[in-house]
């Protein structure tokens, strides 16, 4: 298993952690989430952590990267790679066999294509993700990676911001993580069948009490602003408990965004296969040759 990982991405609502757990309870195997928002506790129904579905009759799937943070906390893709391998090793240490399952292309581009985070690249996915963040948030972000810096003053300017940020994180470390050879499952269906998933799928976590998960972490002091960083649906639904729009508008706008966001994942795969990624397409139900495929993979 020296290296070796399973891989199964997708859009959401295709059906990848029925999938994964299938295939991962056949082959021995302990899952890491690939999901930006899912590390965070208290945030269930908007993201999609569907517990249960952790569990093969008497037998639980051990997952890891799910509800280890507060939602005060950061969490980023530079977090994620560590954390990934802290669990790869962990996983492999126990000689059960490595599956990395989620829908975030940026973190899953970050192992199987090997993002060597240690490195200054000023042009890097990282300095994309952190020109998503306000000014304020990223003057914290800097103090906290170097809480002895005088001149913080001086970076007046977001792009200074992100560069001394990119810096600092190359300089805390210099581990150098192994090169993962991963199998890549893609779980993928018909774009008409994805769309009425997930317009149903919305339905029930809205009958199912998101609004009111919402009004929970607002009541844990998460600003309106901070539940933008947790994804559409906590954005949306902000938006509606804080007066900006109707309940009909939020539905239908928040409905219509996780649309955008299926086709923007499925974008981003596609570009890992332009750059010479191999994804096997596969159905959901395809788990028999789901198991074929790694049979053959882990015997190479």
């Amino acid at each position: 298993m020296n290296s070796k990982l399973i891989t199964i991405l997708g859009p959401t609502a295709v059906g990848k952690t029925k999938f994964a757990v299938s295939v991962a309870h056949i082959f021995n195997g302990e899952i890491i989430s690939a999901d930006s928002r899912q590390v965070y506790k208290f945030m269930d129904i908007g993201t999609g952590k569907d517990l249960y579905e952790y569990r093969i009759g008497d037998e639980k799937i051990t997952y890891h990267l799910i509800d280890i943070l507060e939602p005060s906390d950061e969490f980023n893709l530079y977090t994620f790679q560590r954390m990934f391998y802290n669990s790869y090793n962990e996983i492999i240490s126990k000689s059960k066999t490595p599956f990395l399952v989620g829908g975030t292309g940026l973190y899953i581009s970050s192992v199987i294509q090997n993002y060597k985070m240690t490195e200054v690249d000023f042009n890097s996915p990282r300095s994309i993700e952190l020109n998503n963040f306000k000014e304020d948030h990223l003057r914290k972000l800097l103090l906290k990676l170097k809480p002895g810096q005088h001149n913080i003053t001086d970076l007046n300017s977001k792009e200074r911001l992100i560069r001394a940020i990119i810096i600092a994180e190359a300089e805390e470390t210099e581990t150098q993580f192994p090169e993962i050879d991963s199998l890549n499952l893609g779980i993928t269906l018909k774009r008409e069948e994805i769309k009425t998933r997930i317009t149903e799928r919305l339905k029930l976590r809205l009958k199912n009490g998101l609004i009111e998960e919402v009004e929970e972490l607002i009541n844990k002091g998460i600003s309106y602003e901070k539940l933008n960083y947790f994804g559409l649906e906590y954005k949306y639904v902000g938006l509606y408990l804080s007066g900006s729009i109707n309940y009909n508008d939020m539905y239908q706008k928040l409905n219509s965004a996780i649309h955008r966001f299926a086709k923007r994942q499925m974008t981003w795969f596609r570009k890992m296969e332009k750059e010479g990624t191999v994804i096997n397409w596969l159905e959901p139900a395809s788990v028999n040759k789901a198991e074929k495929l790694i049979n053959e993979y882990l015997d190479n």
